[in-house]
């Protein structure tokens, strides 16, 4: 045990570093970790080895994907279900036509430009397909566009994005068998109970200190995870749709959801994402740049010719067009966890997964700098009733961050 205590003491240390720098840099921790776990599996790996690290490990496999599968079921229990029933139209045209673009357009460049095989094509475009709704959730509160029709708008719109992502990366790479059949049947009951078991079932027996609702919760992640690898398809394809599903009990029982986030940040997406970060092998980014740059174009540019229109054929003025478009061009979680299933299946080589998690770490933070710094629609901000409600600061025009949501709401996760 000696190994393994060393072993998890150095994964917490570079966790612990990764939070860090994130708060010194301001970014999100999701990449700062991703970043750490590259450079980490570099230094320790020309010192001691590859496999120093312990990425292979099966406990550290173990909660590296338990934190990705709880990690996609809060991605999904933050859609405000008033807000979407409300925009709905809005929300799913933007996030459809958002999916679809970088979806098809990614997939052609792999394909044609790159010469990849076509399954690896495929996957780069799923990869490259998502919307972070960490970063964009995180402008939207530092900015106070979280509490205006637009932002929950475009919130909105990243979740049928992802949700897109998801479904595609489950179905895709899945083989349709009888296990297939059992599966879908399955999740159909189940997707179908829950809304009305969960909450009966919490208001029975919840508010103990044994956090039932924790285990309850955990229960239903992993069997339904051990039901979808049993089909040969995505754990994270039924948590994030029973994260929605729920999104009307789980995700207003903020108690509940702060509690999660704890667990999840606090142990497991640590692992998650320094996992995937060392996997990336910077011999192979610096071998072919060109590469990465060319995904990371084929995404963002895809994005804007799919978006910029749409955005334009609801009645956006031009700079809420823009800065919609550009927060639609980030990506992180479902693209590493895209990435990664790609790798650990043999869709994709370590130097294709090197590319496309460049490219999706490169994309978290280049559209978001551009937007802030040239396109921010100060205008929706300063306006009195009616949709918007934010607080616009009278000497320089940004929104009044008071560290939290007015409504108690807690932060997002990081996707």
């Amino acid at each position: 045990m000696t190994d393994v205590w060393f072993t998890a003491a150095l994964w917490v240390g570079l966790a612990l570093v990764a939070t860090l720098l994130s708060i010194w840099l301001r970014v999100a921790t999701a990449l700062s970790e991703i970043v750490v776990g590259t450079v980490a599996q570099l230094i320790i790996g020309a010192v001691a080895g590859v496999a120093a690290l312990g990425a292979h490990e099966p406990w550290i496999r173990f909660l590296s994907g338990t934190g990705a599968i709880v990690l996609t079921f809060l991605a999904g229990a933050e859609l405000d279900p008033a807000v979407f029933r409300a925009r709905w139209k809005e929300a799913t045209v933007i996030g459809l036509v958002a999916f679809f673009a970088p979806f098809l357009g990614c997939a052609a460049v792999a394909y044609y430009v790159l010469d990849w095989e076509p399954r690896a094509s495929w996957l780069a475009g799923v990869a490259l397909s998502t919307t972070s709704v960490a970063v964009v959730y995180a402008v939207m509160l530092e900015l106070g566009f979280n509490r205006t029709d637009f932002g929950k708008a475009v919130l909105a719109a990243c979740f049928i994005n992802d949700l897109g992502t998801v479904i595609a990366l489950g179905l895709i790479f899945s083989p349709f068998t009888i296990r297939t059949g059992v599966f879908v049947g399955a999740s159909i009951v189940v997707f179908a109970i829950i809304p009305f078991l969960t909450p009966w079932f919490f208001r029975r027996y919840g508010n103990r200190p044994s956090e039932l609702e924790a285990k309850y919760l955990l229960l239903l992640l992993f069997g339904m995870g051990a039901l979808a690898a049993w089909a040969d398809s995505e754990a994270v394809l039924p948590a994030y749709v029973i994260g929605m599903v729920l999104a009307g009990t789980v995700g207003r029982d903020h108690v509940l959801v702060r509690r999660l986030r704890t667990l999840t940040f606090g142990l497991l997406t640590p692992f998650y994402f320094i996992r995937a970060g060392s996997f990336v092998s910077v011999p192979a980014l610096l071998a072919a740049p060109m590469t990465f740059l060319i995904l990371l174009a084929a995404k963002v540019v895809s994005k804007c010719v799919g978006v910029y229109p749409t955005t334009r054929a609801f009645r956006y003025e031009y700079r809420q067009a823009v800065y919609t478009t550009l927060l639609m061009s980030t990506g992180l979680t479902f693209g590493t966890i895209s990435a990664l299933f790609g790798l650990t299946h043999d869709i994709i080589t370590q130097d294709q997964y090197s590319y496309l998690v460049a490219a999706v770490v490169a994309s978290a933070v280049i559209p978001t700098l551009v937007a802030n710094a040239f396109f921010i629609p100060y205008d929706l901000l300063t306006r009195r009733g009616g949709a918007t409600t934010g607080q616009a600061d009278p000497a320089g025009g940004r929104a009044i961050r008071s560290g939290a949501r007015a409504d108690g709401d807690a932060a997002p996760v990081e996707s």
